[in-house]
C-alpha cells in the first residue's frame, strides 16, 4: 500500500506493508485525511517523529465487527490500555501506556489503509459530507474546552488566532452561547467565524488588556501564552490550545499577581463535534483550501505550509 512518510524534515510517499489483523481493531480505508499544525510540527522535529503521520481522517471500514463493516467512520486518536486507573475513569487520553495515531507508536492515517480499535470509532451521521467529517477530530479538541471549563452562556470570550483550530474554537464556543471575539490577522479567515455569529477583530500591535474572563490561545506561536495572560482579567482563565515545538518563555508574575488559571487543553469527545457538524453550526467548507491525491503528499505538505492556508486534504477515493 502507499503511505506518507516523514523522516528528517522530508515528506515522501513509500510502499508500506498492509496492516495485519489484530483483535479488537478495524481495518480502515482512508478516504480523506486532513493536514494539521501538529503534522507540520512533526515534520519539523516535534517528538523526534519518523514514520507515517496523520490523525484527522474519515474512512470506510473494510474488516471488523458487523457493527462497523462498510460504514464510514472517524476515530479518536488515543489508543489506550483500557485497564489502568485513567482508563477506568474515562480519561484514556491520559493513559500512560497509550499510543497515539500518527504521533506516538502507531502508524497514522496518511496511508491507503490504517487500523484503530473499534472502541475508538464513530460512525459518520448521514448528511455530513465526508470532506467535512474529517474535521471531527480538531472540532472535538475545540469542544473539549467546554468539558474542562464551565463558561456561562453569554460570557465574553477572547480567542487568539484565526488559523484552523482558532476558527473551530470560536465557532464551537459561539454555538455554546458565548459571545466570542476572535482576534486574527486575516479578514477572509475572520469572516468564516463571523458567519457563525462571532465578532472578528483584525489585530494590530496591541491587544485588549484585562478584558476577558476567558481567553483561548490558538495562535500556534510561542508568544500566544503571554498575550492570553495579558488579555485576561484578574482571576480569569486562559485555555492553551497551541502545540508549539520547543520551550515557551513566560513571565509568571502576571499569572501569580492576577491569580490567572491556566488550563492545558488537548483532545476531546467526538459526540459533540459530530452533532455540531450534523446541525451545520460550524462552517468548515470555507476552511478547505485544497486537496491532493495521497501520492502527491509532498506537494500537499508544501501547500499546507504556505502563509494564510487553512485546511489541506489528502484524498484516497
Amino acid at each position: 500500500m502507499l503511505a506518507v512518510y516523514l523522516d528528517r524534515k522530508k515528506v515522501s510517499v513509500r510502499s508500506a506493508p498492509k496492516p495485519g489483523p489484530r483483535q479488537g481493531f478495524a481495518l480502515i480505508r482512508m478516504l480523506y485525511g486532513g493536514i494539521c499544525n501538529t503534522d507540520l510540527e512533526l515534520l519539523h522535529g516535534y517528538y523526534g517523529f519518523r514514520g507515517i503521520p496523520g490523525h484527522e481522517f474519515v474512512g470506510e471500514v473494510l474488516s471488523g465487527s458487523k457493527q462497523f463493516m462498510g460504514r464510514k467512520v472517524v476515530g479518536e486518536i488515543n489508543i489506550n490500555c483500557s485497564r489502568c486507573s485513567w482508563c477506568r475513569r474515562g480519561l484514556g487520553r491520559h493513559c500512560p501506556y497509550r499510543a497515539v495515531l500518527g504521533i506516538v507508536k502507531h502508524p497514522g492515517a496518511f496511508a491507503e489503509l490504517l487500523t484503530l480499535p473499534e472502541r475508538n470509532l464513530h460512525v459518520v451521521p448521514e448528511g455530513i459530507p465526508l470532506s467535512h467529517a474529517v474535521f471531527a477530530e480538531p472540532l472535538a479538541a475545540a469542544c473539549e474546552i467546554l468539558e474542562q471549563v464551565a463558561i456561562p452562556p453569554a460570557s465574553q470570550v477572547g480567542v487568539l488566532g484565526d488559523g484552523k483550530l482558532g476558527l473551530l474554537v470560536a465557532q464551537a464556543l459561539q454555538a455554546h452561547g458565548a459571545r466570542v471575539h476572535l482576534f486574527g490577522r486575516h479578514r477572509a479567515k475572520l469572516r468564516i467565524a463571523e458567519k457563525a455569529g462571532a465578532v472578528g477583530e483584525l489585530r494590530g500591535s496591541k491587544l485588549p488588556a484585562a478584558a476577558y474572563d476567558y481567553v483561548v490561545d490558538a495562535t500556534g506561536s510561542p508568544e500566544g501564552l503571554a498575550q492570553g495572560v495579558a488579555m485576561a482579567r484578574p482571576r480569569g482563565t486562559v485555555i492553551l490550545k497551541s502545540t508549539v515545538h520547543g520551550a515557551v518563555p513566560i513571565d509568571t508574575a502576571p499569572v501569580i499577581v492576577n491569580e490567572i488559571t491556566l488550563v492545558g487543553s488537548r483532545c476531546g469527545l467526538f459526540g459533540p463535534a459530530l452533532e455540531l457538524l450534523a446541525a451545520g453550526r460550524v462552517h468548515v467548507a470555507d476552511m478547505i483550501c485544497d486537496s491532493f491525491p495521497l501520492r502527491e503528499a509532498p506537494a500537499a505538505f508544501r501547500r499546507a505550509q504556505e502563509k494564510g492556508v487553512l485546511k489541506v486534504l489528502l484524498c484516497n477515493n
